[in-house]
C-alpha cells in the first residue's frame, strides 16, 4: 500500500463539480493499494497515519501526530500511485489492485482510522476527482507498507 501525505491547512475533493470529501487542519492522503496487500497493510497504513509526528509542537518541532492537534484526514484512492514508468512513455499499472480488492482495503483504511475517533472524509472510488489542497509547511510524505 503507497500513500502520498500532505500536510494540509484544507483540502477538498469534488466530482462532478460536487464537494464530496472535505477536511480543514489536518491530512490529504493519496492512497494506492497494491497487488497482494491485506488487512497487515490496511492496519499499518491507518497506524502511521495517525500516529506519525508531523505537526508542530509549542517548540516549533514536529512532535505532534494528525490525533494530538485535532486534525481530519481526507482519504482520496488513487492506483496511479502503483505506476511503473520505468520502461517506455506510458506506465504500466499491473502492480494496482483489482478494484474490488483495492476499494475494500481503501475502506478498511477509513474505518481504521475513524475507529481512533479521527473525522475521516474520502472521495469516490473509481470516479473522476479534482483534488484541491493547501499543503502546510510545505510537508510531504510518500509510506510503503512494504518497505
Amino acid at each position: 500500500m503507497r500513500s502520498v501525505v500532505q500536510r494540509v491547512s484544507r483540502g477538498a475533493v469534488r466530482v462532478d463539480g460536487q464537494v464530496v470529501g472535505e477536511v480543514g487542519h489536518g491530512l490529504v492522503v493519496l492512497l494506492g493499494v497494491a497487488d497482494g496487500d491485506a488487512s497487515e497493510d490496511a492496519r499499518w497504513t491507518a497506524d502511521k497515519l495517525a500516529q506519525m509526528r508531523i505537526f508542530e509542537d509549542e517548540a516549533g518541532k514536529m512532535n505532534r501526530s494528525v490525533q494530538d492537534v485535532g486534525g481530519s484526514v481526507l482519504l482520496v484512492s488513487q492506483f496511479t500511485l502503483l505506476g511503473d514508468a520505468r520502461k517506455g512513455n506510458r506506465p504500466s499499472f499491473v502492480g494496482a489492485a483489482p478494484p474490488e480488492q483495492a476499494n475494500a482495503l481503501y475502506e478498511e483504511v477509513a474505518g481504521l482510522l475513524r475507529a481512533r475517533a479521527l473525522p475521516v472524509a474520502t472521495g469516490v472510488f473509481r470516479a473522476h476527482m479534482e483534488v484541491e489542497l493547501v499543503n502546510d509547511g510545505p510537508v510531504t510524505l510518500i509510506l510503503d507498507s512494504r518497505r
